[in-house]
């Protein structure tokens, strides 16, 4: 894994001290991520899988097996800005060199094991990677214009255990790879057929990414870092850092190296306004209480009046949804070029929290917009597929534990 970068000079004096005294937390926290590593991006035949890779490490494959480097930006062009899987098919590539790589590598996507589309059109994904562990990926379409957010998923699992989460119930299985986060972008791309990439002002159906699926982004810090820097690339998918945004639940040094090497935008989700009670909800915050959240917020150096941080906060009826508690938050946020996305809470199987009533939820919202912070009351989207927020979850660990169970069965039979 690489190595936490130099403090970069744009960074407050409290921003530098910060950076300083997180850094033995980085490597700890690089060193855990490292025991849920995604397995290798060979396939059993020998052949590895181009896509994850970037360009720098694609030169090297290309040089590996006698070819000049400038191979890179054909390859390139094609894997992401084509969206091209056969190798036959990359017509600027003469077909001896077609049937080399076809030998040696390919292009790939996770597997599609369903493809549900809502009521509302929100479109969830539930993909399989090559050793059969799973995540869901979902597209939210917007509802006036012909553009939408992909909400990718960055691990198999979650190790959060937040309570009102339904995928904080299933624990962590792995990490997944570069590859295979841009692979669901590229996969969900696939479906709706958006290829070649949309250069310039042309309207992209597939326009935003938030990294808010299963897991915690800034827990795989480096896989994500590496398959969001590969969508940025503006001769490939060329999606603007603009156009992607990272929740977290507030892993404070990886949002400051987060905010230092990506620049995207920043959401957090906060969803209480007192330490005893985002203990109990969000169980990070026994980590990272927060003050220290909200002081990481103060510095995260994309933030400003054009690019606001998001502080999401779904709405527990009698929990966390009280006017006292709205004033709190707004004193929180004071200073900070924020809004605040208001999320019913979606029920799921098994869950005994309620969500707010309309009522409240209107109230809590105009105390925080009376303030000056943007409010909106987030529609819930693809309940009735268990694609809102807070809904994804899949049979992974259920299957790993079937698979281990199988195992010491066959080891006293």
């Amino acid at each position: 894994m690489s190595a936490a970068p130099a403090i970069p000079p744009t960074l407050s004096r409290d921003g530098m001290a910060a950076a300083l005294l997180n850094d033995e937390e980085r490597t700890r926290i690089r060193a855990k991520s490292a025991q849920f590593a995604p397995p290798t991006a060979a396939l059993p035949d020998g052949r590895r899988d181009l896509v994850g890779l970037s360009r720098e490490e694609l030169t090297d494959i290309m040089v590996e097996i006698g070819e000049k480097p400038f191979r890179t930006k054909q390859l390139w062009h094609w894997i992401y800005h084509q969206g091209v899987t056969d190798f036959s098919r990359m017509s600027s590539i003469a077909r001896p060199l077609q049937e080399k790589l076809a030998e040696r590598f390919i292009v790939g996507r996770p597997g599609v094991v369903t493809e549900q589309t809502s009521q509302d059109s929100t479109r969830k994904f539930l993909f399989r990677f090559r050793d059969g562990q799973e995540a869901e990926t979902v597209y939210i379409p917007d509802r006036q214009e012909d553009r939408g957010a992909v909400c990718i998923s960055s691990q198999v699992g979650c190790t959060l255990s937040c309570t009102f989460c339904h995928t904080g119930t299933q624990a962590l299985v792995r990490n997944l790879g570069a590859a295979e986060i841009v692979g669901q972008f590229m996969a969900a791309r696939d479906s709706y057929g958006e290829w070649p990439s949309p250069k310039g002002e042309t309207p992209r159906l597939l326009s935003t990414i938030v990294l808010m699926g299963m897991g915690e982004p800034l827990y795989n810090y480096d896989n994500v870092a590496k398959a969001m820097r590969i969508i940025m690339d503006g001769e490939g998918i060329g999606l603007s850092r603009r156009r992607i945004t990272l929740s977290t639940s507030g892993v404070v040094p990886m949002m400051d190296q987060c905010g230092a090497e990506l620049g995207i935008n920043l959401a957090v989700s906060l969803h209480a306004v007192r330490d005893d009670l985002r203990d109990e909800i969000v169980p990070l915050n026994r980590k990272y209480p927060i003050r220290e959240v909200i002081a990481a917020c103060r510095r995260y150096p994309a933030a400003s009046n054009a690019r606001r941080i998001t502080f999401e906060y779904i709405m527990l009826r009698d929990i966390n949804d009280s006017e006292a508690d709205a004033r709190e938050l707004v004193r929180l946020i004071s200073g900070i070029p924020a809004k605040v996305n208001l999320i019913p809470f979606n029920p799921w199987p098994g869950s005994s929290y309620r969500p707010s009533t309309r009522e409240q939820l209107e109230r809590f919202a105009k105390i925080v917009m009376d303030a000056g912070f943007a409010s909106p009351i987030r529609m819930p989207r693809g309940r009735d597929i268990l694609a809102a927020c807070g809904q994804l979850r899949t049979e992974s660990q259920r299957l790993r534990r079937a698979a281990r169970e199988d195992a010491a069965t066959d080891t006293v039979e």
